[in-house]
């Protein structure tokens, strides 16, 4: 006995995708930097001996660390923002499975 089955899907407008592609753009750079910004500063910490540079690495990563966190904050808040309302009209397809 075949049966109706409904799919919703939203379809985006040409802004729709550009701030889709915008906030992908936006969080790969930002997940890299954040990345390079622990490493970097992992690796100036291990290098020295000495301890008060060890400590002022540690308090220049963990500041830099939480600059980087706000920016990628702020940014995705915008930009979720945007692509939240950029979604499109609900639009329900019906096809018929036997």
């Amino acid at each position: 006995m075949p049966h109706i089955e409904r799919i919703e899907k939203r379809e985006r407008s040409f802004f729709g995708m550009l701030f889709w592609w915008m906030f992908l753009a936006f969080n790969v750079p930002m997940g890299l930097w954040m990345f390079m910004t622990i490493k970097l500063s992992s690796e100036q910490f291990q290098s020295s001996t000495d301890a008060a540079y060890q400590a002022g690495t540690a308090v220049g990563g963990t500041i830099a660390v939480g600059v980087l966190l706000w920016i990628w904050l702020f940014g995705d808040i915008i930009l979720g923002l945007l692509v939240a309302l950029s979604r499109g009209k609900k639009v329900t397809i019906e096809r018929t499975v036997p």
